[in-house]
């Protein structure tokens, strides 16, 4: 049988890319229409995107769809919100923050950058945000660290064998951009914060002896006002080997994975999407890797390919100095990196989803909860209360 999937609130093509790969099952996504980076990065063909940024218009239009499909799957604590107001039973998927500083916490921070709190709601608005992670039938992780996260919230967590990339972008075969190159070239597309460790990379850059460029995609997180100041901060006092790129389509980034004879990649300690699709590319990586988190399961005795012991500004700088000038080192890590990442199959990972999204839909039958209309009223009018009274929505009431 094939299962109908309603997907809600993509973040970073994850979602996108799985409609790629799976086989037993059909997605349907819809987004929001948030402005910003993913107006350029987002993949656009075949989704739906909500008209408005309304929590009843998500809700009407969800309503109006959801009888065609067999269970929903959310991401983002948006993604999740709306899932639960709309009465769905939705599986929830966490790739980053959403778990790792949850909206339900008050103050919450994200603890890999700045202590400022990320966001400003209100009791009432962090309460629902906890009933929706809490009522998601299950919550599906791809790495260690975000296993640790939530089952520290004690969620109904399933641990998957990987993140999903799309080899149909990233791969050996895809033409390099065409542009002139006249020193050795890495390609730094991580975006800027402390959480990828951008502070350090600056110092380590300052600190190489051997004569390279960057090219850094100019995009960085913007979350509090001191994630902002930090990047306007590395912006203006960037290393003179830095050059800027703009933000790009992952086809034309698969293009400048192609140009680079390297890429650095994030030093904190993390895995994202874009250290995998580098070794898709067959590109030496440069990566720093917590060795307590695997890169997926089961392969405690697979050694990372990854160059960095640690992600001390030195030692970034050696390594840097050393695979510019050394073509055998060079070589040596893009092989190697190469065959690591075979391990992380998007057709085994697309299976994995399929065997989820059937066994949930076997044991639930529908994609609504048995919820009174009643008690689903009063739970919408309740949030849009306190919705309401978000100290910035009575901040402009007054001040009109």
């Amino acid at each position: 049988m094939t299962v109908k999937v309603l997907a809600i609130g993509d973040l970073g093509n994850n979602i996108s890319t799985l409609r790629k790969f799976i086989k037993s099952s059909e997605i349907h996504l819809i987004n929001f229409n948030w402005e910003g980076n993913s107006v350029v990065m987002d993949e656009r063909n075949d989704i739906e995107f909500f008209s408005t940024n309304k929590m009843s218009d998500f809700i009407k239009r969800i309503n109006e769809i959801k009888n065609d499909f067999d269970i929903c799957l959310a991401m983002s604590s948006t993604g999740l919100l709306v899932s639960y107001l709309a009465n769905l039973n939705y599986i929830a998927y966490f790739v980053g923050h959403e778990i790792r500083s949850p909206p339900f916490i008050k103050n919450s921070n994200d603890p890999l950058s700045t202590e400022q709190p990320i966001y400003a709601f209100n009791f009432l608005e962090r309460w629902f945000y906890k009933k929706a992670y809490e009522n998601a039938i299950a919550c599906v992780v791809s790495d260690d660290e975000l296993l640790n996260v939530s089952q520290k919230y004690q969620l109904n967590t399933i641990r998957i064998s990987g993140y999903i990339e799309d080899t149909t972008i990233f791969n050996q075969n895809v033409k390099p951009i065409e542009r002139k190159k006249t020193k050795f070239t890495f390609l730094s597309p991580a975006r800027m914060g402390l959480q990828k460790g951008t502070d350090k990379i600056w110092q380590a850059l300052n600190l190489c002896k051997t004569d390279f460029e960057v090219l850094q995609i100019k995009w960085y997180d913007k979350r509090t006002s001191k994630e902002k100041q930090l990047a306007e901060k590395w912006i203006k006092n960037k290393p003179s080997k830095v050059k800027f790129l703009p933000i790009m389509k992952r086809e034309e980034l698969a293009k400048y994975f192609m140009f680079a004879d390297a890429v650095l990649g994030q030093v904190r300690g993390l895995q994202g999407c874009i250290e995998r699709q580098a070794l898709f590319c067959k590109k030496p990586l440069v990566h720093y890797s917590n060795p307590e988190y695997k890169f997926v399961e089961n392969v405690e005795k697979i050694k990372k390919p990854f160059i960095l012991n640690s992600n001390e500004p030195s030692e970034i700088a050696q390594i840097i100095d050393t695979i510019v000038e050394s073509k055998e080192s060079l070589d040596n890590l893009a092989v190697h990196g190469s065959e690591f990442v075979k391990i992380v199959d998007p057709f085994q990972i697309a299976h994995e989803w399929d065997k989820i999204f059937e066994n949930y839909y076997n044991k639930l039958k529908k994609i609504e909860r048995e919820t009174s209309h009643l008690k689903l009223l009063l739970f919408r009018t309740l949030y849009l209360i306190g919705n309401r009274l978000h100290y910035r929505k009575l901040k402009k009431i007054i001040e009109n």
